[in-house]
């Protein structure tokens, strides 16, 4: 065992991170190994999960060091090309400090039922959870970025669309990602998310939109 995976051990917010991993896993929001979690250790790094490890069998020692150096596609096995935007994500909002991403199947099916580039919520009293500050008359806005973008891209199209994100993206058929200050509270952003998608796709249905 590494210095970092006997660290980890002993380490409550790695603890608490696999957790949530197989709390997620038991909703069958990461499917087949899929899926990546991380919590932020100090400016320019975090801890993550590894990439394919089944979320219901995560343990401490699992978790790998994610830099704001190393997260090239491919430059580290143990570590998945979607990390990139987890440090991305670190680096554009400074209050985040976990990071899920997750591929439920409401998700990626709403993600690709939507052709516009944000998708916005309305009338759910459940979007006070996801911005406490907004009625829930007002709305919530969700951004939507394309799957057929390169990592790199992706992470452009962070950069480029920052003023539009507040706590949570989708990518077309790839999944959401949600964000926090803390893992109660990502916990909390991430359900709520998976909620709207479903009263919404109910929605479309009834409606027969479609």
């Amino acid at each position: 065992m590494n210095q970092l995976a006997s660290s980890n051990q002993l380490n409550p917010y790695a603890i608490q991170l696999c957790a949530l991993g197989r709390w997620i896993s038991a909703k069958q929001w990461a499917p087949a190994g899929s899926g990546n979690f991380s919590i932020r250790l100090n400016e320019h790094s975090a801890l993550v999960t590894p990439a394919y490890k089944d979320k219901a069998e995560l343990s401490p020692q699992d978790l790998a060091l994610l830099t704001w150096h190393n997260t090239q596609p491919n430059q580290n096995p143990t570590l998945s090309p979607c990390t990139l935007l987890h440090s991305t994500i670190y680096q554009l909002v400074s209050s985040a400090r976990v990071v899920l991403q997750t591929q439920s199947v409401a998700a990626i099916v709403f993600s690709r039922l939507m052709r516009a580039d944000q998708h916005l919520f309305c009338g759910y009293d459940l979007q006070q959870l996801i911005q406490p500050e907004t009625r829930h008359q007002a709305g919530v806005n969700l951004p939507i970025l394309d799957a057929n973008l390169t990592w790199p891209q992706l992470a452009r199209e962070l950069e480029h669309r920052q003023h539009q994100l507040s706590s949570a993206f989708l990518v077309r058929g790839q999944g959401l990602y949600v964000w926090a200050d803390n893992l109660e509270q990502a916990k909390r952003q991430l359900e709520a998310w998976e909620f709207l998608f479903s009263c919404e796709l109910e929605r479309l249905k009834v409606s027969g939109q479609l």
